[in-house]
């Protein structure tokens, strides 16, 4: 499908591993020209070079994201080397366990700036080159903000900011013709997945109980599936949909749970 993104600038954060990693890989088969902002040098490089040996174009800007200044500095740096952005995917973040119970107010704030304030942040110092060029921001969100998971609070908490910074985004920047979405997340397989399954005292039964709950097919959604309607909702084919909350997730969330 040509999705008619040839030569455009997108950011995407976290765009190095796992959900964002499938993204940029969408993006550049598409002929974008993702830009990766994330912490590891050496991880946005690998994409970058993985992406330039297959024939596509793309860069990465080091920056930590949960600091304000540096996410001003990595929008600076892209308009510096490309004169323009022309889309926002919103995507770093991870699930920190940061709860109520046995949790505590500073690791809360931090965890929020781990995982919403940033999407806030780019969306903010990317705004008037998104205004110059009627682009689109999508951002990816979890299914916890409408589930809750337990001992997450605050990124239950994050993700239910980021659903509705979407709703509010898409209101506010209409007038520019800016279109606003989101990418809602279930059960994905990736290494911070892994990382979190293994951290469980029996992961491999806990993972097939997981999987025996998710409708379709009775399997984890993919990275690729993820980045397919991530890329076609940045793109100019969905030019009428806007603050749409839009779940890639096999039916978990909403379909009955009689199919379990």
């Amino acid at each position: 499908m040509d999705c008619q993104l040839q030569n455009k600038v997108v950011i995407v954060s976290g765009g190095a591993k796992g959900i964002g990693k499938g993204i940029v890989e969408v993006l550049a088969k598409e002929g974008a020209i993702p830009v990766i902002i994330g912490r590891s040098e050496s991880d946005n490089l690998e994409v970058v070079k993985e992406i330039e040996a297959a024939g596509g174009q793309a860069a990465q800007i080091v920056a930590e994201l949960s600091i304000p200044e540096e996410c001003e500095m990595a929008v600076r740096d892209v308009v510096k080397k490309f004169g323009r952005i022309d889309g926002l995917i919103n995507n770093a973040g991870v699930n920190d366990g940061v709860g109520l119970e046995h949790g505590d107010y500073k690791r809360f704030v931090e965890s929020l700036h781990k995982n919403v304030i940033h999407y806030y942040l780019l969306a903010h110092f990317a705004l008037p080159e998104l205004i110059k060029s009627k682009g689109s921001i999508v951002n990816i969100t979890s299914k916890t903000a409408e589930t809750g998971q337990g001992n997450t609070s605050a990124y239950a908490a994050s993700n239910g900011g980021r659903n509705a910074l979407t709703r509010e985004w898409a209101v506010e920047l209409a007038k520019y013709s800016i279109r606003v979405n989101a990418v809602v997340v279930a059960e994905c397989y990736t290494p911070l997945y892994e990382k979190w399954i293994n951290t469980l005292p029996n992961p491999k039964e806990k993972l097939a109980e997981i999987t025996s709950k998710i409708p379709f097919e009775k399997r984890f959604t993919t990275a690729e599936e993820i980045a397919n309607m991530t890329v076609f909702l940045l793109s100019p084919l969905s030019s009428h949909t806007t603050g749409q909350l839009i779940y890639v997730d096999g039916g978990y969330v909403h379909l009955d749970r009689a199919m379990n």
